[in-house]
């Protein structure tokens, strides 16, 4: 499956659902981390974030 929105990252092409769902995955872990003060709801909640955003771009691209 090619979509037409990817970034090359080392030479191979990640569609750009991917991409962003790593970036909110990190912008979400530290963001709780910062407010909760303490790893484990940091990493589940960004983990969370991230598996969504993934599985929807996911979803939306094989349309």
């Amino acid at each position: 499956m090619s979509t037409h929105t990817e970034i090359n990252i080392a030479g191979v092409p990640w569609p750009m659902y991917k991409v962003v769902a790593l970036i909110l995955g990190a912008l979400v872990l530290v963001a709780v981390g910062v407010i909760a003060a303490s790893p484990g709801p940091a990493v589940l909640t960004a983990a969370a974030a991230a598996t969504a955003v993934w599985l929807a771009g996911g979803v939306s691209a094989r349309r």
